[in-house]
């Protein structure tokens, strides 16, 4: 049920919503440690260059667009369209998805406030998925192997990774054979969200394309993004003329 194409060859997946929950059961079942990416258009050029970051995306379970220039760009390179997903919906989805098969669920991140008040929302949000353990972010090297043996001994069918951890998507590929058959998801507001700290980017302004100007608005340095902007158009238009 997915379709993985390449944009300006880096692997971008197909996957239609409703058939969301047989691929995320079927990813579950793989052996082993498993990892779902959003992939942001800035994310793709960095998986443009020979990195980790590369390397995880390509060996990735799943990999989800959520920007709208990701789309473009594989219509103009007559590339068959992907789904684009709101990150906090395809989150919101899978837990879904995961609580009506009784899966259970590990989070990784945020401060203890917020991690706490995440969690109690969460339970009370899906009260038949079990979370079978929590650590907050922001934690020292020393202490890391406990988290990891924390999460190995829990097992949860799902480790939601929020802020607090410095890696992000890196976090779970650089330790994969330390873990038992986890799929790990990073997304950095979840937990922000989830215990209402953060507002989530509105509905129709994401549809639009334009949640940048919302970042922008929180962070004015983000105005240089417009410069890698301009850098994935001229990336594109070589892979046209060199397909040509």
């Amino acid at each position: 049920m997915i379709q993985r194409i390449d944009v300006c060859g880096v692997p971008v997946d197909i996957l239609r919503p409703e058939n969301l929950d047989q691929e995320i059961l079927e990813i579950l079942a793989k052996p082993g440690t498993k990892q779902i990416m959003f992939l942001s258009v800035w994310n793709l050029l960095r998986a443009r260059r020979k990195n980790d970051y590369a390397e995880a995306l390509r060996g990735a379970d799943l990999i989800i667009p959520v920007s709208k220039s990701i789309l473009r760009g594989a219509k103009f390179l007559k590339r068959d369209i992907p789904v684009r997903y709101n990150p906090f919906d395809a989150v919101i989805s899978i837990l879904s998805i995961l609580e009506s098969h009784f899966k259970s669920l590990y989070l990784l991140g945020g401060n203890r406030k917020t991690l706490l008040q995440a969690e109690s929302n969460l339970k009370s949000t899906y009260p038949e998925l079990h979370i079978v353990g929590r650590c907050v972010g922001y934690f020292s090297k020393n202490a890391e192997a406990d988290v990891i043996q924390a999460i190995y001994k829990a097992q949860p069918s799902l480790v939601l990774v929020s802020e607090g951890i410095k890696e992000k998507d890196l976090w779970s590929f650089h330790r994969k054979n330390q873990f038992a058959s986890s799929i790990f998801l990073y997304y950095r507001d979840a937990f922000g969200i989830f215990s209402s700290r953060i507002q989530r980017v509105n509905p129709k302004t994401f549809e639009r394309g334009h949640e940048v100007f919302i970042e922008v608005l929180h962070n004015p340095f983000k105005i240089f993004l417009i410069f890698p902007y301009i850098w994935y158009n001229l990336v594109l238009l070589w892979y046209k003329i060199r397909k040509k």
